[in-house]
């Protein structure tokens, strides 16, 4: 009411009784710019006026557009399976849109293989050759090993027992199957396993195997008078079964009880299944017997395999002698270095490189070739249905074979200088004319057996795989620097034997494939870089060598002394005897 009286009394001051009074004064602030109202003020007001418009509008479409979700989300909630097909949707919707653009327009996707999947070695080779060359001053060989057995002093724990042999339990047949090293082992388990019973055992038989083809029998391969006579005290060994005891079964060993034993049994296993029917058969048969028996057991049973591994098993006199003819001409070779040399295993054959699935720079050649070598040896191992082989991720994994070339790369890149002798232990190496040239290139010094020996020497030992494999032991045995490429039995025992011979310490060089790969691989090293890596493996590998046995590795390759020394202070520390 105070403000229509205000408003009333200024209107009636300024104008007629009774006339509509005027709006009150604009802001001075606001009115500033307002002074003269023309033509701008009208366009001013006509935009005004169209953005409202606009806005209502706009305001408009988005209500009705809210609207419209609404209602088919409402329509989508009631019909819930329509969400199956929203993907299917999708994928047309985008298929439609490729289909529409020109072929030019579609990028290219380029792929680049993972560090290490690839064959590039050769390339490296070519690349690195000169820089190689000028760098030939290095005497490894003076310098390898560095580090000593980490136990203390070194102490062989093979002792020998005076005491005499209680009652046999019974007689024990087995069947060695494998090659040299498998055989081997079946041996050691063999005479490990009779004396932990308390049998007799039977000189093991050599099963003849397709791939090996070697029809050797034991005493083509070892001393069999030394080898029973290294074990009277311990184990009793017999040529065959007594007449008295074959009677029973008509002579016939098919006749005879044979026990399937699954691989890595225990020692307990033997105890309480094998022996029971050991005592109530009096003979029994194991066969196939390769990797029956588990490598943790008790001290009595491991001193027993180290007595027959590095003590018992002699090679004929064949073998020795050849072998050490070899040892001598090959230090002849390597006077330079005071008569010291490299021994290089290396598995490069056409089945072990088919067997590995890797591929290399021989192109459809090679694919053509491997496919034939898996099935002849393997027969739909490979093929069958679902089998996935992916050899990029093989040799990622380190699993592939190191070509000649390569090891010629890394022994170079350790410090080995082209006047290294080196003795090279294999068999018939792939394509060897091919593969061969770059490693002869790197080391001209390089001999093999078939070097070192005369055909008529060899010509005893030639169509028998085992025979020529125990040549190459011999020889691996008493070099420098041992070097593994491949794992496998050949290589484990060795290492075993020669870290039994030079007090604890293996001197064997087993390189990091993987790093291995990744190196080989790499297009921008250059070669004092590589030669870094690789020194630093070999030192890894010094380091390694005087490593003590750690539990469940193989007694064979870690002869340490504390797991033989404990004979008499376990419950297994006897044979058993039950009369």
């Amino acid at each position: 009411m105070q403000g229509q009286q205000v408003y009333s009394r200024l209107g009636s001051f300024g104008g007629a009784a009774g006339t509509p009074s005027p709006p009150p004064p604009p802001s001075p602030v606001r009115g500033a710019g307002r002074r003269t109202p023309g033509k701008a003020g009208a366009a001013r007001g006509s935009q005004e006026a169209a953005a409202a418009a606009a806005s209502a509008g706009a305001a408009g479409w988005g209500a009705a557009a809210r609207r419209a979700a609404r209602a088919l989300l409402a329509a989508l909630l009631r019909r819930q399976a329509v969400f199956l097909f929203a993907p299917l949707l999708y994928v047309a919707a985008m298929l439609l849109y490729m289909g529409s653009l020109p072929l030019d327009v579609v990028p290219r996707i380029i792929t680049r293989s993972a560090p290490g999947s690839v064959y590039r070695s050769p390339q490296l080779y070519a690349r690195l050759r000169p820089d190689m060359d000028a760098d030939n001053s290095t005497d490894a060989l003076a310098t390898v090993w560095r580090q000593t057995y980490k136990g203390g002093v070194w102490r062989p724990c093979i002792h020998n027992l005076t005491n005499s042999l209680p009652e046999s339990n019974g007689y024990i047949y087995v069947e060695a199957n494998g090659g040299l090293n498998q055989q081997r082992t079946s041996i050691c388990n063999a005479v490990a396993i009779a004396g932990f019973l308390n049998a007799t055992l039977i000189i093991p038989n050599f099963h003849f195997h397709s791939i090996w083809k070697d029809p050797s029998k034991f005493r083509d391969i070892y001393d069999e008078e030394h080898f029973v006579k290294r074990l009277q005290n311990d184990v009793r060994v017999v040529n065959k079964a007594p007449d008295f005891i074959m009677e029973r079964f008509g002579h016939n060993l098919s006749n005879v009880f044979n026990f399937k034993i699954k691989a890595w049994s225990s020692s307990t296993y033997y105890k309480d299944v094998v022996l029971p029917k050991l005592v109530e058969e009096r003979f029994i048969r194991i066969s196939p017997f390769a990797n029956r028996l588990s490598f943790d057991a008790p001290p009595v049973v491991q001193r027993l395999r180290c007595l027959v591994n590095f003590e018992a098993l002699k090679f004929s006199n064949p073998i020795a002698t050849l072998s050490e003819t070899l040892i001598s001409r090959m230090r002849e070779r390597s006077a330079e270095s005071n008569g010291k040399y490299i021994a290089v295993h290396l598995r490069f054959e056409e089945d072990m490189v088919a067997f590995s699935c890797c591929v290399y720079d021989g192109g459809d050649e090679e694919k053509k070739e491997m496919d034939v070598a898996r099935e002849i040896g393997w027969r739909g191992k490979f093929t069958r249905r679902g089998k996935v082989i992916r050899p990029g991720i093989i040799r990622m994994n380190g699993k592939c074979p190191l070509t000649p070339l390569e090891v010629g790369l890394m022994l170079r890149g350790m410090g080995f200088n082209n006047k290294t002798a080196i003795y090279l232990a294999s068999g018939k190496i792939y394509k060897s004319e091919k593969t061969m040239a770059p490693l002869l290139e790197m080391f001209p010094l390089l001999q093999t057996k078939e070097t070192l020996a005369s055909d008529e020497e060899l010509a005893p030992f030639k169509n028998f795989s085992s025979r020529m494999a125990a040549l190459d032991y011999s020889v691996c045995t008493y070099s420098e620097v041992f070097v593994t490429t491949q794992g496998g039995n050949f290589p484990h025992f060795l290492m075993g034997h020669r870290r039994y011979l030079y007090g604890g310490h293996s001197k064997t060089i087993k390189p990091d494939k993987r790093r291995l790969a990744i190196l080989f691989d790499n297009p921008r090293i250059g070669w004092k870089s590589l030669k870094r890596h690789l020194l630093n493996m070999r030192a890894h590998s010094d380091a390694k060598g005087v490593e003590m046995k750690r539990p469940n590795e193989s007694i064979y390759t870690f002869p340490c002394p504390d797991c033989m020394c404990r004979l008499n202070k376990t419950t297994h520390s006897k044979p058993i005897h039950t009369r």
